[in-house]
């Protein structure tokens, strides 16, 4: 019906709008699609926008030759582990956050919200200048070669230096999912990614009295934009209308509250490590076995892969939250409705961006006008490693799930389980053993993750997860 449809188009409408202001919302009540939804929607377009910095990045890069996108591509594995400690404190900042929002203690969440940001700080700034003073040497482990090292050290010094910036963007927009206001995390990363999409050429190519500094520029740009981002989000924690507010009288260490947080942040931060650890091999092996072409091939297709992965992260996030608010509120039968309905969003999704990655990869690597054998490579990667899409949909909403009620220990017992003692030895013995090259490290691939979800869904429905005291 006509009168229905225009309904219909309008209520969708009203839901987006107030998703993207971001009105506060009590998810601990009222309708579960609609809850999920003004949580993802934001979620999902920020999370799109942390995969944009990477194809923006690419994009450029890839026009100034293999060992340029080699380069980025290694300091990015290097970097996942940076990535790794920035998202596990951000998980035990929306776990803690969320759940005292549930309790309607929003002065407990800014508590917990300053002692997450000292410690992150503390943490992350002597990982930093490690990363800037053996820069060189990080590159040459990870088995760059010659050329590719000597383009690619400032590049990597840059990066290991805005180590600070990366670790607060993630946090900070941790503990706006917590509180429900995933709205102001969407819009830091949208201001920080428009800002980077401007620098970057004019860095990398230079412009007037702006000089040019080649790959070393598309650092500096993602630094710069990174941090307006930075600067947005610490205005709305000390200033801005968020549920969460901050006081500058309010920084100082309060050691109960430390101990909660290190007691959810290690198990997570540690859960990603596995994880990065695992990639960083695989990058390794990929190059060891292939050389620059196929390690340039395989790093072009994980860029394009989590563009599409990061917005199904985001929408899993968005179960975090409920999960931790619910839980508070004491009603883990909505947590766990919550959970199972993200999951079938997420499966829905991940499926199409399978079919389009089977049957359309070749045109979407072409648009990053890459070498041909790079390319070839970029595009079998993108077919096999889709195989498993729907897996990874379902798998990340599940390992969320646990993170978002404080219990960071499951998964972090999965992944050092599925990734180095599964993933590991599996993909050695297809590149060496049977000699399949990059080709067994891309098998390897889904095959890991189609266990890690099996594996999730089976101890998710044991519900020890609902017991976790946070």
């Amino acid at each position: 019906m006509p009168g229905q449809s225009t309904t219909t188009i309008s209520r969708v409408y009203t839901l987006i709008v107030s998703a993207l202001k971001g009105d506060q919302q009590d998810y601990t009540k009222g309708s579960l699609r609609k809850a999920i939804l003004l949580l993802s929607i934001p979620m999902i377009l920020e999370m799109a926008m942390e995969s944009v910095f990477a194809l923006v990045d690419l994009f450029f890069v890839s026009k100034l030759g293999k060992h340029a996108v080699s380069t980025v591509g290694l300091t990015e594995s290097v970097l996942t582990i940076i990535y790794s400690i920035a998202v596990g404190m951000s998980m035990a900042a929306t776990a803690i956050v969320a759940r005292r929002i549930g309790e309607k203690n929003p002065e407990g969440a800014a508590r917990a919200a300053m002692q997450a940001l000292l410690v992150a700080v503390v943490t992350i700034l002597i990982i930093s200048a490690f990363g800037m003073i053996y820069a060189r040497d990080i590159l040459r482990l990870m088995g760059a070669e010659d050329m590719t090292l000597q383009m690619g050290v400032h590049y990597t010094r840059t990066m290991m230096g805005s180590s600070v910036v990366i670790m607060l963007l993630f946090l900070i927009n941790g503990i706006f999912r917590g509180a429900g206001d995933a709205s102001i995390a969407m819009k830091s990363l949208w201001l920080a990614n428009i800002c980077n999409i401007i620098l970057c050429p004019l860095l990398i190519n230079g412009l007037g009295p702006v000089p040019a500094y080649g790959l070393t520029g598309a650092a500096m740009a993602t630094t710069i934009g990174r941090s307006i981002g930075v600067c947005y989000q610490l205005y709305h924690l000390f200033n801005g209308s968020s549920l969460v507010k901050l006081s500058r009288h309010a920084i100082k260490a309060e050691w109960d509250v430390i101990k909660s947080v290190v007691k959810i942040a290690w198990p997570a931060t540690l859960q990603f490590i596995i994880a990065s650890c695992s990639w960083i091999f695989l990058a390794e092996l990929v190059a060891e076995t292939g050389h620059s072409a196929a390690s340039a091939g395989y790093q072009t297709a994980l860029r394009i892969i989590m563009f599409f992965l990061l917005p199904a992260w985001g929408a899993s996030n968005a179960a975090a939250t409920l999960v931790g608010q619910n839980l508070g509120a004491r009603d883990p039968q909505r947590a766990e409705k919550a959970v199972i309905k993200t999951a079938k969003y997420n499966a829905a999704f991940m499926g199409m961006v399978s079919l389009l990655f089977l049957f359309a990869a070749e045109p979407i690597v072409s648009l990053f006008a890459l070498q041909t054998e790079v390319a070839q490579i970029a595009t079998r990667a993108l077919r096999i490693i889709s195989t498993g899409y729907i897996f990874y949909g379902v798998g990340m909403v599940m390992i969320n799930a646990f993170n978002g009620a404080g219990d960071t220990r499951t998964p972090t017992l999965i992944n050092v389980f599925c990734f180095w003692l599964f993933q590991i030895p599996l993909a050695y013995l297809l590149a060496k053993y049977f000699k399949l090259g990059s080709t067994g490290v891309f098998i390897a691939i889904p095959v890991a993750e189609t266990l890690i979800t099996v594996t999730a869904v089976v101890l998710f429905k044991k519900g020890r997860w609902k017991k976790v005291m946070v």
